[in-house]
């Protein structure tokens, strides 16, 4: 990958004119079936720009109430394009039904928002990266369309989810208007997303990325990371998985004191409880200083991630600390 990104044919991405950009923006397009694709510094900005582009000033975004738009964007969405989000508390993992989503569609009426879009999050992150069937997402794009609801989808981890269902990413992105997904986590680049959609959208999230400071110049250096990511690191990422289950596996056989939801490893997240109680810095300290890094979760609980730099025998190493320093 840094031997990619040093030969990297480069030019202004602001001109769109860097053909390693162009490269990469042509073929994520292409995997997730959409007309255009654009560039961004974070994944962040891949949703914001979405929501931006789908909404008018006043409208209502409905989002699960632990999604990533809701609790680590900044209040974005309200700062920036002066959208309410409307959080849905869903009752399995994180992932919403039709039932749940169905009472938050505001009437119309002058003096309430429009619901305009419906986002949903695969995987999601704080639910321990639980994975959305076709079948409910197919569901909840059929309730949305027939309400006049746009649907956009946070796939930050959608390689991931695509990893662990067996679908391909064009089957879960045709549901969604717009779809984000990121190059910096399961596939190891190191930066960079992309949002997805018609070319109409993408023209227009392209002006709204260089207003929000996005605009970048020979960008093709970074774009290739992302490109040797995208064409090299998906089919291994099941390899992530086995190995967050296996660090599990460990943890729940083996600790009294510590407590995970063997439901929700689906895929390189796993969730931990300490003695019934909230997790704290000393916990994440105490666990650094034998060599562990954890980081926090939803809820008081830590959180642990396997990717590509930490081989299965680490992962077995670091749940058996996490047994001797908790038991």
């Amino acid at each position: 990958m840094r031997k990619a990104m040093a030969e990297a044919e480069v030019g202004d991405d602001v001109f769109s004119e860097d053909p390693t950009v162009i490269a990469l923006e042509e073929e994520v397009a292409a995997l997730l079936g959409k007309e255009a694709a654009l560039y961004v510094p974070t994944g962040c900005m891949a949703n914001q720009l979405a929501l931006n582009i789908q909404t008018t000033e006043g409208d209502e975004v409905i989002v699960e109430a632990d999604s990533h738009i809701f609790n680590y964007e900044t209040t974005a969405a309200s700062f920036l394009s002066r959208v309410q989000l409307n959080p849905v508390k869903a009752a399995d993992r994180g992932r919403l039904v039709v039932d749940e989503v169905n009472p938050a569609l505001r009437e119309k009426a002058y003096y309430m928002p429009v619901t305009r879009l419906l986002a949903l999050e695969n995987t999601h992150n704080r639910a321990g990266g639980t994975v959305y069937s076709v079948d409910r997402v197919r569901a909840l794009s059929e309730f949305a369309r027939a309400n006049d609801v746009r649907m956009h989808l946070d796939g930050a981890r959608l390689w991931n989810a695509c990893a662990y269902s067996g679908v391909e990413p064009i089957e879960y992105a045709k549901y969604f208007d717009t779809v984000s997904v990121c190059f910096s986590k399961g596939l190891g680049a190191p930066v960079g997303s992309a949002v997805v959609g018609s070319t109409e959208m993408i023209t227009k999230a392209r002006r709204m990325r260089k207003i929000w400071g996005g605009g970048m110049r020979q960008a093709g250096i970074i774009a290739a990371g992302a490109l040797y990511a995208l064409r090299n690191n998906r089919a291994r990422i099941s390899e992530d998985h086995a190995k967050a289950r296996r660090f599990a596996e460990i943890i729940a056989s083996d600790a009294k004191n510590v407590y995970i939801d063997m439901e929700s490893v689906q895929t390189n997240i796993v969730l931990l409880g300490i003695n019934g109680r909230p997790s704290g810095d000393e916990d994440i300290a105490m666990m650094e200083q034998r060599g562990v890094r954890l980081s926090h979760g939803a809820h008081g609980l830590l959180r642990a991630i396997t990717h590509l730099d930490v081989t299965m025998a680490e992962c077995e190493q670091a749940a058996r600390t996490i047994v001797d320093i908790f038991g």
